[in-house]
């Protein structure tokens, strides 16, 4: 029996994957940062046994979150270097493979059009996946050796989804390099567009957003409404770029004490319980921030299929 098209095109697009010298060394970079990020969470857990610490029954989420200020916490060193690993997985994968010749003959077998996007997007997006979950288990193992407490369920289903939500914000970042590697021929240029996409969400848009929040800020007898307003447009400018959707739902579901993402009148705050949530009650709170991720993250990939499916492929 012949084996199926689409999973001998997606093995073969792993196996290239793992065997590249810039995914192995981009791995060693990422487990080395969050390991060290894990030393200074462990260092830091006396001061989650605190009697009056709101999550003191959190205590193992306290690994992903903890930092002593010498280096950023595990979930910093993903939201830095994740778009890293998506970028450096697709920035190539159409215009490399037309520039070699091998996607004019790829193209000939008897194949549909839409297996070569889909295929490469598939095992990046497998790729991404099992080195991130191997990354939390590392954590999550190495803290259990280390630290000697053992998770609870709810503690083990918020590392799961904070590892989820991570897939989904390093898969934008993949589908958008695959994008740039669709519309420009070569590869340095589509790299290059990638990380300039980069580096304008994650530093020029805030500095966009600090101007304009200036510019818009209300005036000291404005009334507690007009401020609230205020707060909530400059937070949904922010909500724009997806490392800020990343960083809220990572933060809601790693901190079972954050009630709200957003400001809050007296009216709201009055009567509240100051409680850790349940995981249900932290995901209603982020399932508009994921919505938005998922929702960019399919986007990019319909343009990177569209373009695709129009482009021509012949070699030149």
């Amino acid at each position: 029996m012949a084996a199926d098209p689409f999973r001998v095109m997606v093995r073969k697009e792993i196996a290239d994957h793992v065997r590249s010298w810039r995914f192995i060394i981009l791995v060693i970079l990422i487990a080395m940062t969050c390991l060290g990020s894990l030393y200074t969470a462990v260092g830091q857990m006396a001061k989650a046994t605190k009697a009056d610490d709101p999550e003191g029954a959190f205590f193992f989420l306290k690994l992903f979150t903890l930092t002593d200020g010498s280096l950023p916490s595990f979930t910093v060193f993903i939201s830095f270097l994740g778009p890293l690993l998506g970028i450096s997985l697709g920035f190539d994968a159409i215009n490399s493979e037309q520039n070699r010749g091998t996607l004019s003959r790829l193209m000939a077998q008897p194949i549909p059009r839409d297996y070569v996007i889909n295929a490469k997007f598939t095992a990046a997006l497998i790729v991404i996946a099992v080195m991130l979950f191997a990354l939390g288990f590392l954590v999550m193992g190495l803290g259990l050796i280390r630290v000697g407490v053992l998770p609870t369920a709810e503690e083990f289903m918020r590392v799961i989804c904070f590892l989820l939500v991570s897939v989904c914000y390093v898969a934008f970042w993949l589908n958008l390099s695959i994008f740039f590697s669709i519309r420009f021929r070569q590869p340095a240029t589509s790299a290059l567009a990638s990380m300039a996409a980069w580096l304008f969400f994650t530093v020029f848009y805030q500095l966009i957003v600090n101007v304009i929040a200036r510019v818009a800020a209300p005036s000291a007898t404005s009334n507690p409404l007009q401020i609230l307003k205020y707060e909530a447009f400059v937070a949904n400018l922010l909500r724009l770029v997806p490392s800020q959707l990343f960083s809220e739902a990572t933060t809601t579901l790693l901190m079972p004490s954050v009630r709200s993402l957003g400001p809050l009148s007296i009216e709201q705050v009055y009567g509240s319980i100051p409680a850790p949530l349940p995981l249900d009650q932290s995901l209603l709170i982020v399932w508009p921030q994921l919505t938005g991720l998922i929702a960019a993250t399919v986007v990019c990939f319909a343009l990177s299929y569209a373009s695709f499916m129009r482009r021509e492929v012949r070699s030149r």
